[in-house]
């Protein structure tokens, strides 16, 4: 039995005391030979579970073949991963980069340009409460979570901060300023708890955007990719963005970001503007490229809404009326179940019964598994998770 420690990593995480070696499907092995279930997928990035057997000898193919070069040339899966996102968006063209992030900070610098090309000297991005984009000076100004700031400051300005779903709120912290270029926003927000905008909400925004020609810039980065049962968690409300930042699932585990523009936004970016050095690299694209294949040909979209369906509907059986449970929130396999008091520990506990989860926004348990799941997996999720749920309620008081 060896126990799991990295002293040679910096402390940025709060690590559990184990160390995973491998994977199959949903199932993954820690180095003393112990399998879990995995309800998190790497958080909503091992789309097709782990060893899929079609990904493998694709991205096996694609290592013996060349795994970087750089974007002095042209890289053939680029252009045709491009063109399966174009024809899911309905958008226009698609910068590629590593990460969520990087995919986040381009969203921002398209919007300032936009505002610089229209003579506004100070752009500002409206951004919303209890939202997570990133983690460099840029996203994490631009994210709504004072807690992960502390201690970065300055931070950039910029940025104005509203409520979700509040349309009023919107137009009144924006009114007579001419200096507002985008409104920012996950469709579904993930690191801050698993809230869903209102589809009414988002047809409101991309109609304000319209009339004061704003970008609308959605993050899709934990939330798109299939993971609510539409390629993209905003086409549930019929409408379509002029930015969005991709990254997670889009490789299925490979590092992997996009920025996929509609006409508004298409041609900001002019050489010189903006670049990366391993982005759109070969083998990045074609783990994406792999990714929409498998996806379509094993009909992951409809799997996911209707295991998602499955498995919430299962949890609010077996927890809706129990005392400390209030709601579970989210669309297909991106769920969160919210208590009424913090409840960091029962990842730990979760570990220990066998189940990869998380616990985001100190009171909701998130879970986030490949669109591979069955209805079977579903239930052995709920089978191992709502006991450990009852006895924390049952045995923790709240604070």
């Amino acid at each position: 039995m060896t126990t799991a420690a990295s002293p040679h990593t910096m402390n940025t995480y709060g690590r559990l005391p184990v160390a995973m070696s491998h994977g199959k499907g949903l199932r993954v092995w820690d180095t003393n030979g112990k399998c879990y279930l995995d309800a998190l997928a790497g958080i909503a990035v091992n789309t097709l579970g782990h060893g899929h057997p079609k990904l493998v000898p694709a991205l096996q193919d694609q290592v013996a073949k060349m795994i970087h070069c750089c974007n002095y040339y042209h890289v053939p899966d680029q252009e045709n991963l491009a063109a399966k996102l174009v024809e899911k968006s309905g958008l226009t063209n698609v910068f590629f980069c590593s990460t969520g992030l990087e995919a986040n900070e381009a969203a921002i610098k398209l919007a300032r340009k936009f505002g610089h090309d229209k003579g506004i000297d100070k752009p500002v991005i409206v951004v919303y409460e209890k939202s997570f984009h990133g983690r460099s000076i840029a996203t994490l100004s631009a994210t709504g979570n004072e807690k992960i700031q502390q201690g970065f400051g300055p931070l950039v300005e910029g940025f104005l901060r509203v409520p979700l779903n509040d349309i009023d709120a919107l137009k009144k912290a924006t009114e007579g300023n001419p200096n507002v270029v985008a409104v920012f926003f996950e469709t579904i927000q993930g690191e801050g708890g698993i809230n869903p905008m209102r589809w009414d909400y988002l047809r409101q925004v991309r109609e304000l955007c319209d009339q004061r020609d704003w970008l609308m810039m959605i993050d899709e980065v934990q939330c798109g990719m299939g993971r609510t049962g539409k390629w993209f968690a905003h086409q549930w409300a019929g409408i379509q963005p002029d930015v969005m930042p991709l990254a997670k699932g889009l490789g299925s585990g490979v590092p992997i970001g996009a920025v996929v523009a509609g006409p508004k936004a298409a041609h900001i970016f002019q050489p010189g503007n903006h670049g990366t050095t391993f982005g759109g690299n070969p083998l990045a694209m074609r783990a994406g490229v792999e990714t929409l294949r498998i996806m379509q040909a094993e009909g992951l979209l409809d799997n996911a809404a209707r295991v998602g369906q499955h498995l919430h509907d299962r949890l609010h059986q077996a927890l809706g009326s129990v005392p400390g449970f209030r709601e579970i929130r989210g669309q297909g396999l991106m769920i969160g179940i919210e208590l009424d008091r913090p409840c960091g520990p029962l990842m730990g506990q979760a570990l220990e019964a066998g189940l990869l989860l998380s616990v985001t926004a100190d009171n909701v348990i998130r879970l986030l598994p490949a669109l591979i799941m069955t209805e079977a997996q579903a239930d052995e999720v709920v089978a191992l998770l709502v006991p450990l749920v009852k006895h924390f309620l049952q045995h923790t008081p709240k604070a």
